[in-house]
């Protein structure tokens, strides 16, 4: 009961001089919200950034062929090749011949070999795209051959008809994937399924039929780029390579791990695997790399300058802590004969000191209630300016809570010990 009448009187001084105990909570104010919103905005940076990162495949493995910096083990006791060793021919192998690319037969062997840590597979062939067109309407594009395990791994929203799948690189057939974007512009209210479009292709027109239709995903963040960008196409890869006059096997290829999975020991495992496939290849030697390093880099570099801010912004909580003990002082000053009166009465040094900590706390605790809202809001602002979503940290607000209550001990216990151990006589006198 004590303690919920000293509450109740802690509350009636701060109605009794409102702008004076908003003064002395303002540096609490300041420094709750100011941690409150830098951390916010850096977690939804963060997140943010992490999400974009990863729908563009920076948690997936890349395997890229790449010349040699010295002969494989298995080669060097090959008589063969240990007799015509040329160190120059070697170092200076120039462009990779067919018999070096990866094929299709690889990567089912891969995929054999490492079936609990591969989800998919991607290949992708690239054309020099210009713009698709149909009756006289045209919209420019970008032209991509994928594989069908580019859809098992790549977030598109499917709106109408079907994904490219594996019968149509094996019969190399003339469809496509467009998205609702581009069928707006060249099919306003028709069904596009089964029509054709014009694609010009390295410098020659295609048509191709439409298979089905994605949704079409504006970029945001701070990895956007403004003003009307292409929209993707994307077409059998069998085709791609037959339009572009590849060859049949792979430069690089896109190796996406199964959740949970450790992606820098999977990194090591295919080069282990191509390193055993490539060990008579002189010149040429698949190599896989990830950007989980990178990644985990930017996450805690991203990190360090949040608490680095933060540390900054949190000295003001130390100017409102010094703030509060400084009105503290004051209030005693104001209610001596008061606390007299109190100890004349029989009130014991532990229940004034339990009156004033109570104060503090009450003040600080206000304080921080009002620098939470405010920070969360200031957070949620700044996350939309720069086209992130709003990520308040639960952890970060509940100790904003406790704090602010410490910082009403601490800085409350000095004023509230010099009000118990004043003398009642002494008190009593004072004017």
């Amino acid at each position: 009961m004590l303690l919920f009448e000293n509450i109740a009187a802690a509350l009636g001084g701060l109605m009794a001089n409102k702008m004076r105990a908003l003064l002395t909570m303002l540096g609490i104010i300041i420094g709750i919200s100011s941690v409150i919103a830098i951390v916010t905005v850096g977690d939804s940076m963060t997140a943010g950034m992490n999400e974009e990162m990863q729908s563009w495949g920076a948690g997936n493995i890349s395997v890229y062929l790449q010349q040699r910096s010295e002969p494989s083990q298995d080669a060097l006791f090959d008589p063969d090749f240990s007799q015509d060793l040329d160190t120059d021919a070697y170092l200076f192998a120039g462009e990779p011949e067919e018999q070096d690319y990866m094929t299709d037969e690889m990567t089912v062997r891969l995929r054999e070999a490492f079936p609990d840590q591969i989800a998919a597979v991607q290949m992708t062939e690239p054309l020099s795209a210009e713009q698709a067109s149909r009756a006289g309407k045209t919209a420019p594009v970008t032209v991509t051959g994928v594989n069908d395990d580019y859809f098992a791994v790549t977030k598109l929203k499917l709106r109408t008809g079907r994904f490219l799948d594996h019968r149509d690189a094996r019969g190399r057939r003339m469809v496509c994937l467009v998205s609702d974007r581009l069928t707006s512009a060249l099919f306003p209210g028709q069904d596009p399924i089964g029509q054709t479009i014009d694609l010009t292709l390295n410098g020659q027109i295609c048509s191709f039929y439409i298979a089905g239709v994605y949704a079409y995903k504006e970029q945001t963040g701070v990895f956007s780029f403004s003003g009307d960008p292409s929209t993707a196409v994307y077409i059998p890869i069998s085709s791609a390579k037959y339009l572009n006059n590849a060859k049949s096997g792979y430069k690089e290829l896109t190796v996406i791990g199964k959740p949970g999975v450790d992606i820098g020991v999977l990194s090591s495992d295919i080069d282990n695997f191509f390193a055993r496939l490539y060990a008579q290849n002189r010149s040429f030697l698949p190599k896989a790399s990830n950007n989980q390093d990178f990644l985990e880099s930017s996450n805690k570099t991203m990190g360090m300058i949040s608490l680095a801010i933060s540390v900054i912004a949190g000295i003001s909580l130390l100017v409102g802590g010094i703030g509060v003990m400084n009105i503290m002082l004051v209030s005693i000053t104001e209610r001596t004969r008061e606390i007299g009166v109190r100890k004349a009465l029989g009130a014991t040094n532990g229940s004034i000191r339990l009156q004033f900590i109570i104060e503090s706390v009450v003040i600080c605790l206000l304080g921080g209630l009002i620098g939470i809202t405010l920070g969360i809001t200031l957070g949620a602002v700044g996350s939309h300016l720069i086209g992130y979503a709003a990520r308040p940290s639960a952890a970060v607000i509940l100790i904003s809570v406790g704090f602010s209550m410490l910082i009403g001990v601490f800085f409350g216990y000095y004023p509230a010990n010099k009000a118990a151990r004043l003398d009642p006589i002494e008190a009593l006198r004072y004017e």
